[in-house]
């Protein structure tokens, strides 16, 4: 927020745009300012929403921004990235946690506790080495000699949890820059045949085709994926095993023989023995394979021995769902034109591996690498997936839930057992015409500052109400 004696400069033409057709828009452009619930870079849109009954012509309701302070409505961006938009990433980790909790615990959202009885395991899949790099601390907090290798190159030093060199390569000149990036641009695929293996290597264990398998017991799982200090994404998922059905609304447990011991074999076997060969770059090709560190650990409700609980299962996994690739020190917006590109910031391992992608996204020297779009995921590192993805049935879905807020908002609260809207709106008599156009995206520094002040506003208050 501006300094105060900046902010009188600022609010003027905040004001005078806001007021412009109706003064009393400025109420109006507050409560929207609320609404926005601290969003550093709201979309901009202007247009209009009508819905009609199909069946008899009857308008049933009309929206239009042309009643809107300056004809714009502003919207929360919902950007899960904490640089750029500190309040949505935070919702969104919020969300990210109900959902895993409520696949983890059940008793939420839908999905009954029964499944906190199902087989679950907590699995990380590691992204391979591309070169020794500079180690800090270890899991147990302690420092430690950088020294990544039995042999090879090492810095001996020991460094703090913060040194910025830790993630860089030892010797850059060595590091494998192509096959980061071509590792990288694949790991949705690598992901997808681990999900096939996965089924695979289950049937096998129960003596079962895979077909007859899929009759007995549904994978389900969610997934997200947390960039490393080094620059390279591992996965981490939380997978159950449920019985199978067809019906939506239930989840029966799987067969007895469906263990959790026979879960995580197959999930180490499957993971070791997915393999892919990369396109061929200046006469090579790279075996494409996840990590040796395969990581599965059952999940306990009370934590036993080496078990996670969990409700720590979904905090894990709601806080590596907001980590985003600009926590490895590169960028956190796409690229247009990387000579005009502001590198201030960029660490130089992610530097090189922006600048790798943009020469392999060459369409010219490298047509056979069009298809990966290098370009378009330089600021990713060559990673073109989802962050955060789950299987249809494994709880609900970030719709749902951003859903819920918005009728609890208009005062439409859900059902809180089954996890549904109060009245179901019959979608096939009801027509809805749309006409928007997109604006832009962001507050003026007048209206930034303004909207800053209703927010603060609004927070002291809620917490002066709670504190009685």
């Amino acid at each position: 927020m501006p300094e105060p004696e900046h902010i009188g400069g600022l609010l003027g033409p905040a004001l005078a745009r806001i007021t412009a057709m109706n003064e009393d828009h400025l109420d109006r452009w507050i409560d929207r300012a609320r609404s926005l619930r601290g969003c550093a870079c709201p979309v901009r849109l202007t247009g209009e929403t009508t819905r009609v009954d199909a069946s008899t012509g009857e308008l049933l309701s009309h929206y239009s921004t042309a009643n809107e302070p300056a004809n714009e409505l502003l919207m929360r961006c919902k950007n899960r990235r904490a640089s750029r938009c500190p309040s949505c990433s935070e919702e969104y980790r919020g969300d990210t946690y109900h959902l895993v909790k409520a696949g983890v615990v059940g008793g939420d959202k839908g999905v009954p506790s029964s499944v906190g009885l199902h087989p679950r395991a907590f699995v990380t899949l590691t992204a391979p080495s591309f070169g020794p790099v500079h180690q800090g601390p270890g899991k147990d907090g302690r420092s430690r000699v950088c020294h990544p290798r039995r042999t090879g190159p090492a810095c001996f030093q020991r460094h703090r949890a913060e040194d910025p060199v830790i993630g860089q390569p030892i010797d850059h000149t060595a590091y494998d820059y192509v096959g980061h990036v071509l590792w990288h641009a694949h790991t949705g695929e690598l992901w997808r045949r681990f999900t096939l293996y996965l089924r695979n290597h289950l049937a096998s264990a129960a003596g079962l085709s895979r077909t007859e398998f899929s009759k007995r017991v549904r994978i389900s799982y969610a997934k997200v994926a947390e960039f490393q200090a080094r620059g390279a994404v591992h996965f981490h998922a939380v997978i159950r095993l449920d019985g199978h059905t067809k019906d939506p609304d239930t989840w029966p447990p799987p067969p007895v023989w469906a263990s959790l011991d026979m879960l995580t074999a197959a999930v180490d076997s499957a993971a070791r023995a997915v393999s892919l060969t990369s396109p061929e770059v200046n006469g090579r090709t790279w075996s494409l394979v996840w990590g040796e560190q395969v990581d599965v650990r059952p999940i306990e409700s009370f934590g036993l021995e080496q078990a996670l609980t969990d409700t720590a299962v979904a905090g894990y996994i709601a806080k590596y769902a907001t980590k985003a690739a600009e926590d490895t020190g590169t960028l956190d917006r796409r690229i247009h034109d990387i000579d005009h590109v502001d590198m201030t910031g960029v660490r130089p391992h992610a530097a090189r591996l922006i600048y790798t992608c943009w020469r392999l996204g060459n369409p010219r020297l490298y047509p056979q690498l069009e298809d990966l779009k290098l370009r378009t995921w330089a600021h990713m590192l060559g990673f073109r997936g989802h962050f955060s993805t789950k299987s249809r049935r494994y709880s609900t879905t970030l719709g749902a839930l951003r859903q819920v807020r918005a009728d609890y908002a208009a005062g439409r609260p859900w059902d809180a057992e089954t996890f549904t809207p109060p009245v179901v709106e019959d979608d096939s008599t009801t027509l809805v015409l749309t006409n928007w156009r997109y604006l832009g995206q962001g507050l003026t520094p007048g209206e930034l500052a303004l909207a800053s002040l209703v927010t603060d506003i609004g927070r002291s208050t809620e917490e002066a109400e709670v504190a009685g």
